[in-house]
């Protein structure tokens, strides 16, 4: 019987904070001011108004993270551009190797030399698409 005394019975729950937060305060704002809060609070990327409002008063650390829909849309279609050119690659070779073991020399030369000419009008336009990354990455992505 003794040793059931000396035994501590777990009630369950949570356990208690060591420091919780006991202190309440409050403070009223006008629409400006809380559109303004609300703002700063979703680029922020908290999940607690609280912990974001002591963040503030507290000049925490915090980091704001903007996301641009169009940037990102950009980044997105450049790099399936990449895997389109890299696909055309491929083409290509599978084509120059065909051409040299299906014709003759001359019927594969004359072929080749529209391929050749297709490749410098899409040269030309990787330049151009180069360029406007370029500009993009000059007016929108630098701080």
């Amino acid at each position: 019987m003794e040793q059931k005394k000396n035994v501590k019975q777990n009630k369950g729950g949570r356990n208690p904070k060591t420091n919780p937060s006991i202190h309440r305060h409050v403070f009223r704002l006008t629409d400006e001011e809380n559109a303004q809060l609300l703002s700063l609070f979703e680029s922020s990327g908290m999940n607690n108004k609280a912990k974001f409002i002591i963040a503030l008063l507290f000049s925490k650390e915090m980091k704001a993270v903007k996301i641009d829909k169009g940037t990102t849309d950009f980044y997105m279609r450049l790099t399936s551009l990449f895997g389109h050119f890299r696909a055309i690659g491929v083409n290509y070779n599978q084509v120059v190797k065909l051409l040299y073991s299906r014709f003759t020399e001359k019927k594969a030369a004359a072929f080749l030399y529209k391929l050749e000419k297709q490749t410098a009008e899409m040269a030309s336009l990787c330049k151009k698409i180069i360029e406007l990354t370029e500009e993009f990455n000059h007016n929108y992505l630098q701080k």
